[in-house]
């Protein structure tokens, strides 16, 4: 590339209102070629770990930034909560995979209407796919078993099926799954994990779930975070067996046998007994979300960056040695870690907003391992000629580097 200012043998000086930009650009250069190479070289080594990507705050970097700082971090799974054209967009050509997800407030009406359902697919999905981009599951609500609305609760249901009939109708069964996530709540009974059973209350809506779940092949997607259990009995809750602690003595379970150093691997065990409780085998269990806060209320014991970030430490290297659970071992735990950043503007207690791998800026919120890179505002901010410019030397140096 031609330095600003500096006569090219073979192409003209880049246009006057480009020249700040782009010498701005130069000064930068080996900080986002190495970001770049960094994000290359991720992408035939990518993580098995997902993120949960949250919007819920006014001072978050743009998508286009996220793309670059997870991609730098060789993160390839992103689960939204809601189908942000924006992020699809910025994501485009990365390889990135995406879980995008309806909103509670939408699923009675697409319930109710077959073109409600179609209309959404069509706006928030086959676009996306036409342009390359990565979409295998759809979320219909969250936790929506958690509360009390029980119109909602008998909605779900009607409205995974009509998502699924529109993916169908467009020749996209198998490859973009149709669930919803649920909160551990959800369980009557989680310990010992072999006794996993739903709760009274939910069994009447998760026979026929599971059986759309079964026939569809699409996984049941579970909350789980072990933080709570600690945070509400933390005398009698072992921090070592919540923290995957490699010294935890853990818990056998006397009707398997089995044994147990951690509470994640527990709870997800206890899902699938209350699954096949209800005859159902084939149903695999995914952690669409767990954490640890970085900081809490007064009320709210152990919600420190010491203990957040041995959870997710821990967690990552397990799965990356790609465990299985002691009742499901030969099938490796898939998570979606929650969260990617802080995000400000969540409601609830404070621990609610400090869930966050990252601060806004980028700066870790405590050390796991994961170098990001989230480059200046810059880069998403320049013109589309300096973008081009940009991905293009990335692009030659990435080829000199392996060459």
């Amino acid at each position: 590339m031609a330095a600003a200012g500096r006569q090219s043998r073979t192409a003209p000086s880049l246009p006057a209102p480009l020249s700040l930009t782009a010498c701005f650009f130069v000064l930068l250069l080996p900080i986002l070629l190495t970001g770049e190479a960094a994000a290359a070289a991720a992408a035939a080594d990518a993580l098995s770990i997902g993120v949960n990507y949250g919007q819920i705050a006014n001072n978050l970097p743009s998508p286009s930034r996220v793309s670059w700082l997870l991609r730098s971090m060789r993160i390839s799974k992103v689960k939204l909560y809601d189908a942000d054209p924006n992020v699809l967009r910025a994501f485009l050509g990365t390889g990135v995979e995406f879980v995008v997800g309806i909103g509670n407030e939408a699923v009675p009406t697409i319930a109710s209407s077959p073109a409600a359902a179609q209309s959404w697919v069509h706006q928030h999905v086959v676009p996306h796919l036409r342009a390359g981009a990565r979409i295998t599951c759809v979320t219909v609500g969250n936790e929506v078993f958690k509360g009390n609305d029980t119109a909602l609760q008998s909605a779900v249901l009607p409205a995974m099926v009509s998502v699924h009939r529109a993916l169908d109708a467009l020749g996209l069964r198998g490859r973009v799954n149709v669930t919803t996530a649920h909160s551990l709540d959800i369980m009557g009974i989680s310990y010992p994990p072999s006794e996993g059973t739903f709760a009274p209350a939910a069994l009447h809506h998760l026979r026929p779930f599971l059986e759309f779940l079964s026939a569809t092949r699409s996984p049941f997607l579970i909350n789980c975070y072990p933080y709570f259990a600690y945070k509400d009995d933390p005398a009698r809750v072992p921090l070592e067996y919540v923290l995957f602690q490699p010294n935890a003595a853990g818990v056998v379970d006397d009707r398997t046998g089995l044994r147990y150093d951690n509470m994640l691997y527990a709870q997800v065990d206890a899902v699938y007994a209350a699954i096949e409780r209800l005859g159902y085998t084939d149903v695999e269990v995914k952690v669409s979300e767990t954490g640890w806060p970085s900081k809490g209320d007064p009320d709210e014991p152990g919600a420190t960056p010491e203990y957040a970030g041995t959870y997710i430490r821990n967690l990552l290297q397990r799965i990356e040695m790609k465990q299985g659970t002691p009742l499901r071992p030969a099938t490796p735990v898939d998570v979606y870690v929650f969260a990617l950043f802080n995000e400000n503007l969540k409601p609830g207690p404070a621990s609610e907003r400090n869930y966050g791998l990252f601060y806004p800026d980028g700066t870790p919120v405590y050390n796991v391992g994961l170098h990001g890179y989230l480059p200046p505002m810059l880069l998403s901010n320049a013109a589309p000629q300096v973008v081009q410019l940009i991905t293009l030397v990335a692009i030659a140096s990435v080829a000199f580097v392996l060459s």
